[in-house]
């Protein structure tokens, strides 16, 4: 679970506007902030498959958005890929 703190530090860095929580940019960031939390959580937790369930919907939601950002904006896609460090 990630903190309040760690959620506005994340928006803060990934947003387009001042109120801007929303876009596909700070959702793909929020869950990938998710994501690395669920990981650091199954290397003690070895036999959670609840929570790894839960983990397999969330890449399977950042998938569809980044798809979607793919198709749309490709220069926000690649700085995004490039800011999180995703995909190699």
């Amino acid at each position: 679970m990630l903190s309040t703190e760690t959620k506005a530090a994340v928006v803060k860095d990934y947003q387009r506007a001042a109120a801007d929580t929303g876009s596909p940019e700070v959702q793909v960031a929020l869950i990938t902030a998710r994501i690395r939390d669920l990981q650091n959580h199954f290397t003690k937790n070895k036999k959670d498959k609840h929570s790894r369930l839960g983990l397999t919907k969330l890449v399977a939601k950042r998938r569809k958005l980044l798809k979607y950002l793919k198709a749309t904006k490709l220069a926000v896609y690649r700085d995004l890929i490039a800011k999180l460090g995703l995909r190699g």
